[in-house]
């Protein structure tokens, strides 16, 4: 069952102004699916395919030739060489919407194409699934710890899989496959403990030189580790929000998976029941809110998480989310608890006063594991399973 995606809009509209495409994502989020679903003209063309793939390395050009009218070209990154022979292709004839490109390493990729194509492409990345697109299927969970132990890759809901085992394949397929293309590393078994590691940290400052005892393993290495993570969109990091730019490059980022159900498996969560009373419940369910936002942000704004930070100050403590908007920002706390509580305000309405005295429009919302809104003069306390309000109501 193919489901349509929110940022299917935008990429049909940049596909009627450029000649080329580019969707990035993790692998599994969906992006084939996408681009036949859109595209249904274009020849399709898997990169993954030994044949396929030899011939585009050993003769670019020919290759390229054999679909003079365009094509998909899925997982692209296999073969980088294409994107300069595909610039000169572009330059003769600028058609829109010619070439859509995939590829599921996000920084080689994302390189290749800005160096090649600059000015001549347009880039788009697919995570998994928000929960807005979640509910098209009609396996989507009830629950939040069903959503949180389910995740949100396609496969799972469209074959109606079991999370947890189908989670185990993707993991040990991600390190066999995308870990060993991106960086040479010798032991997969050290990996994959770094990688649980960073799973028990979704959630919390990064401190790399922590993470790096824990697993025996140099700073460095373990700095290099996780630019593989970011790379393959299994983490990202958010920055701490400062008025001074600088200081929001210097200081210390939070850790987050872009999918619960992934970070379930990682950290051994083997049924949701067991997320009740897990001692990352909390953790878990912050990681949910912000990479739900994230994923619903990057379908007005491809840049993937711009516009948004946490914010601490000594004086009033951290809240878990903000996000810039041209009118100001929004402070979002989350809160794992089911039970509507103004408590639950107490760290957003502190720092808020912050931003009045700065003469800075701030809003500010709590995101709960409840089920109703609810309204206080603080803000609105928002359930799970809706924060799409949150975004659209921006």
């Amino acid at each position: 069952m193919a489901i349509s995606r929110d940022i299917a809009e935008q990429v049909l509209e940049c596909a009627t102004q450029l000649p080329v495409v580019t969707i990035t994502g993790p692998r599994q989020s969906g992006k084939t699916t996408l681009c036949r679903q859109l595209f249904t003209e274009h020849p399709y063309v898997s990169l993954e395919d030994p044949g396929v793939r030899q011939f585009a390395l050993d003769d670019p050009k020919r290759f390229l030739g054999g679909y003079p009218d365009g094509a998909i070209l899925d997982e692209v990154q296999r073969a980088p060489d294409l994107l300069s022979y595909l610039q000169g292709i572009v330059d003769e004839d600028a058609s829109p919407g010619r070439w859509i490109l995939t590829g599921s390493q996000n920084l080689s990729l994302l390189s290749q194409v800005t160096q090649s194509l600059a000015g001549r492409a347009g880039i788009f990345h697919l995570l998994p699934l928000s929960r807005r697109e979640a509910t098209r299927f009609s396996t989507a969970p009830e629950t939040l710890e069903d959503a949180l132990f389910t995740g949100g890759y396609p496969r799972i809901f469209d074959r109606q899989l079991q999370p947890s085992a189908w989670l185990g394949m993707y993991a040990a397929s991600y390190l066999e496959r995308d870990v060993r293309q991106i960086l040479n590393i010798g032991n997969l078994a050290t990996f994959q403990r770094f990688v649980q590691l960073a799973a028990g940290r979704t959630g919390q400052a990064l401190n790399i030189s922590e993470l790096a005892g824990d697993c025996g393993l140099a700073p460095a290495t373990v700095g290099n580790w996780l630019s593989v993570l970011e790379a393959s969109y299994i983490t990202f990091r958010l920055p701490p929000y400062f008025r001074n730019i600088s200081k929001r490059l210097t200081k210390t980022p939070k850790l987050y998976f872009y999918d619960t159900g992934l970070a379930c498996w990682l950290l051994g969560i083997q049924t949701p029941e067991q997320l009740r009373l897990h001692p990352l419940r909390g953790a878990l369910f912050e990681t949910w809110v912000v990479s739900e936002l994230a994923k619903l942000r990057t379908r007005r704004d491809p840049a993937l998480v711009r516009g948004m930070y946490f914010y601490r100050e000594k004086n009033v403590g951290e809240v878990d989310l903000l996000l810039e908007h041209p009118q100001g920002v929004l402070l979002v706390e989350a809160k794992s608890g089911t039970t509507p509580d103004r408590s639950m305000f107490t760290q957003p309405r502190r720092a808020r006063r912050h931003f009045d005295a700065a003469g800075i429009a701030c809003r500010i919302a709590v995101a709960y594991g409840g089920d109703a809104v609810h309204h206080s003069r603080d803000g609105p306390l928002v359930p799970w399973q809706a924060l799409n309000t949150l975004e659209d109501g921006a």
